[in-house]
């Protein structure tokens, strides 16, 4: 285990039945509330991003907001919020994806992306894939490129890479924790 792992696990809290009985809740807050930490994290993504060529960097309701803002600052890049439905105002693409049980959108403003964005997207976690898999499909029909997907923490258990590789069509998946 390298340094940034140790330093980034240490400040991830369980949480034992949240937010329903038999999950156990990876809490990041501790980690945003190190100055050392968040820093850390911050540095080490955006060098995901350079690493990509990425023009762009995603991040995906809500908490990749909070880590992939700074990452674009850091990196000397843009940021596009990928939201859910009903939040952006103008026009907006949209793409449907399901859930375990039932269904969700997320939307892009239309206009942020263009064909010689290169896009890095940006989340916490990467679970079952589905909002990343939404949200790749969101910048190909922007005229956009994926330059890769990277995650603070992918639950390798839930098998969203098997699900977002072929998705990624050869872009890189990068967790830098997985449990």
């Amino acid at each position: 285990m390298t340094g940034i792992e140790e330093l980034l696990l240490s400040r991830i809290r369980d949480v034992a039945d949240y937010p329903e009985p038999g999950v156990m809740f990876k809490d990041i807050t501790p980690l945003l509330a190190d100055p050392a930490a968040f820093t850390a994290l911050t540095d080490t993504l955006a060098a995901v991003a350079a690493s990509t060529g990425a023009t762009k960097v995603v991040g995906l309701e809500a908490r990749g907001f909070i880590l992939g803002a700074p990452v674009a600052v850091r990196a000397g890049l843009g940021f596009i919020p990928v939201r859910k439905a009903g939040k952006l105002p103008g026009a907006t693409l949209s793409q449907a994806y399901d859930l375990e049980y039932g269904s969700a959108e997320i939307e892009v403003h239309a206009e942020d992306l263009s064909s010689g964005d290169r896009v890095l997207i940006v989340d916490d976690v990467l679970a079952t894939g589905g909002t990343a898999e939404a949200s790749i499909e969101l910048i190909r029909r922007a005229g956009a490129e994926v330059a890769g997907l990277t995650v603070l923490m992918e639950l390798g258990f839930l098998g969203g890479r098997a699900r977002l590789e072929p998705a990624l069509a050869g872009a890189p998946l990068e967790a830098l924790l997985v449990v």
